[in-house]
């Protein structure tokens, strides 16, 4: 499934790079920060990155989830604090990446890095039914390590 996206480049962003997919199977494309200067983040320390865009979702059915890339994470600790970023359907504002630098070392952050990636998914709205009991089920209310598969 394809979907249009409408994008606006901001006045800060001489690069002009579209999010991109680094593969022909890759769910997420890449969003690059968009920077003056380069920004270092300090062990455990949490900054905003920008990116210089804008995006336009076709309709409420959408919503655009910003998540960390893996190889940044697991290679830098270079990570989101709120571990996915929701981006309704209605704001049209900058995308702005949460950052949090989870290793030892300071990290240092270029313009145009590749800094997380974006999946833009359907979504459904939740219309709740109060009731008294709900359906039984093979778990039932077991809660984490319920299944003995911590």
């Amino acid at each position: 499934m394809t979907v249009d996206v409408k994008i606006k480049f901001l006045d800060t962003n001489t690069e002009k790079t579209v999010p991109f997919y680094a593969t022909s199977g890759s769910a997420g494309m890449d969003l690059t920060a968009c920077l003056k200067e380069d920004v270092t983040l300090e062990p455990l320390e949490r900054k905003i990155i920008p990116t210089g865009i804008s995006i336009g979702l076709p309709s409420p059915d959408y919503a655009a989830f910003v998540f960390a890339r893996s190889g940044l994470a697991s290679k830098k600790g270079i990570t989101l604090p709120n571990c996915v970023g929701v981006i309704d359907s209605d704001y049209t504002g900058e995308l702005m990446v949460s950052l949090i630098n989870l290793s030892k070392e300071s990290y240092t952050i270029k313009n145009g890095e590749r800094i997380a990636q974006l999946v833009i998914m359907e979504v459904a709205k939740a219309r709740f039914n109060v009731v008294e009991r709900l359906d039984d089920t093979e778990r039932g209310d077991g809660g984490f390590g319920s299944t003995g598969h911590f």
